[in-house]
């Protein structure tokens, strides 16, 4: 039967300056954008423990967990250097929202974009109770 195999991409429109929304996640996230304005990430790419994975959820229509976004999403991205990507964070002014913190599966931090777009951060690690440690 055929089925859905993972996350092919995550598109959202501006609210406001396109190319400038971009340049704040290559200078504060790191991301590589290439000529068509996009990045792609190449799973090869991520050292990871876990080896890859990409997380679906449907939230409850009351939950508070998107908030202080008004978006009716939010996108998890995967980081390899957690305590790096807060650094660049800092030195880029972006005030972080709540984390980092440790859980079984990895660390966590959640940022705001400058549409007001919630993102959280992920630097993943086995499942493991000796993470919440870390």
């Amino acid at each position: 039967m055929a089925k859905v195999t993972g996350i092919g991409g995550v598109f959202f429109l501006a609210n406001d300056d396109d190319r400038a929304l971009a340049n704040w996640y290559r200078d504060c996230l790191g991301f590589e954008l290439n000529d068509f304005g996009g990045s792609i990430f190449q799973w090869q790419d991520d050292k990871a423990e876990d080896k890859g994975m990409t997380v679906w959820h449907v939230a409850e229509k009351d939950s508070e967990w998107f908030h202080p976004s008004q978006a009716r999403f939010m996108v998890n991205y995967r980081v390899d250097d957690m305590d790096g990507i807060v650094e660049r964070l800092k030195d880029n002014g972006v005030e972080l929202h709540q984390g980092p913190e440790s859980h079984e599966n990895g660390r966590f931090l959640w940022v705001i974009d400058p549409e007001g777009n919630k993102v959280e951060l992920w630097e993943p690690k086995n499942w493991d109770e000796k993470n919440k440690a870390q």
